[in-house]
């Protein structure tokens, strides 16, 4: 599919961004309903009139007469106003790194973005430019570029070692949608096959009822990404080395679940909740738990050395004997343990 610009003969405002298709016929009956005349001529930007559809590219720009000779829209500029015309060549500085695009580019394909809002129009945001021209924006350079390379062909292609994580946060930003939604499904394709998926609460509970004693159970480098185990028994088991980050938001939940004695060191536990927990005498070691939920947890004699804490919720927790040496960052509590 295929998508232009429309302008109303001898005009540069107002236009607007439709998909072709069909026959001429289609384009002009669309260009009527969208620009508010009767359409009946279609030319390109030099001018030229055209009479079959597969002459029109993806991405021109292209006005419409309602029979009268092409009009130059730029008959009537001068100076700053000439160069800001729909095709006009942009320089974004983003994050200190400059790209140069069209500004067709920007506004065309994702018609309802924030970039398309920002360039679709001069000025309508206050855009602010450096020394240079160049319009200042504070984002990520590494992130944008496969952005601008998607608005220009459509294609979403990232180079290596670039995380899809963190342009996925952009396209979310920028509110490219569609863009957001194949980086949402490419980033659920690459986690880890079938077996090593998320575990449900009641396919956890079957895991561990079908081993008779807990201290047997072992998911030692288990994919747990957002597993609910709530009021679980798993004591004794050994957790080492657990993803329990799911990069889509979820959070894990074990609320309320008996850990104790439980061997969960290096595991990643960002944001997960253990609320009311018991995990005394638990192995905790360089663990992951940023921004976790640890409210009303027995901690008693838990090591938690080398533990990251920032942000974690500790309120009203037992940490009796429990270790908090080399802690990784300061322990920011709003109220005092136990």
């Amino acid at each position: 599919m295929r998508r232009v610009t429309l302008f109303v003969n001898g005009t540069t405002a107002n236009g607007k961004v439709v998909a072709v298709y069909g026959s001429l016929d289609d384009l002009l009956s669309v260009a009527s309903s969208k620009l508010g005349i009767r359409a009946s001529s279609v030319y390109n930007g030099n001018g030229g009139l055209i009479d079959d559809i597969s002459l029109i590219r993806d991405d021109d720009v292209l006005f419409i007469s309602e029979g009268e000779s092409f009009e130059d829209p730029q008959e009537d500029l001068s100076g700053p106003e000439r160069r800001q015309t729909h095709t006009d060549w942009l320089t974004l500085n983003v994050g200190g790194r400059c790209f140069t695009t069209t500004r067709s580019t920007l506004v065309s394909k994702e018609p309802e973005s924030m970039l398309a809002h920002m360039f679709r129009e001069k000025d309508v945001w206050g855009n602010k430019q450096d020394a240079q021209g160049a319009y200042l924006i504070d984002r990520s350079p590494d992130y944008f570029e496969p952005i601008l390379n998607y608005l220009r062909h459509g294609q979403l292609i990232i180079n290596e070692g670039i995380n899809p994580l963190g342009v996925l946060e952009e396209a979310r930003f920028f509110g490219i949608e569609q863009l957001a939604e194949q980086l949402e499904t490419l980033i659920k394709s690459s986690q880890p096959p079938d077996d090593h998926s998320p575990l449900t609460r009641k396919e956890f509970i079957r895991f561990l009822l079908a081993t008779t004693t807990k201290s047997e159970l072992r998911c030692q480098a288990a994919n747990l990404q957002g597993v609910k185990m709530l009021c679980t028994n798993a004591e004794g088991a050994s957790l080492r080395g657990c993803n329990f980050e799911d990069p889509a938001g979820i959070k894990a939940n074990l609320e309320g679940a008996n850990l104790k004695g439980v061997d969960m060191e290096g595991s990643q536990m960002t944001g997960i909740n253990l609320r009311v927990a018991t995990l005394k005498n638990a192995k905790l070691k360089n663990c992951n738990l940023r921004g976790a939920t640890l409210a009303g947890t027995d901690l008693e004699n838990c090591d938690l050395s080398g533990c990251d804490l920032q942000e974690a919720n500790l309120r009203g927790s037992n940490v009796k004997g429990a270790i908090f040496e080399e802690m990784l960052t300061p322990l920011h509590m709003s109220q005092s343990v136990r």
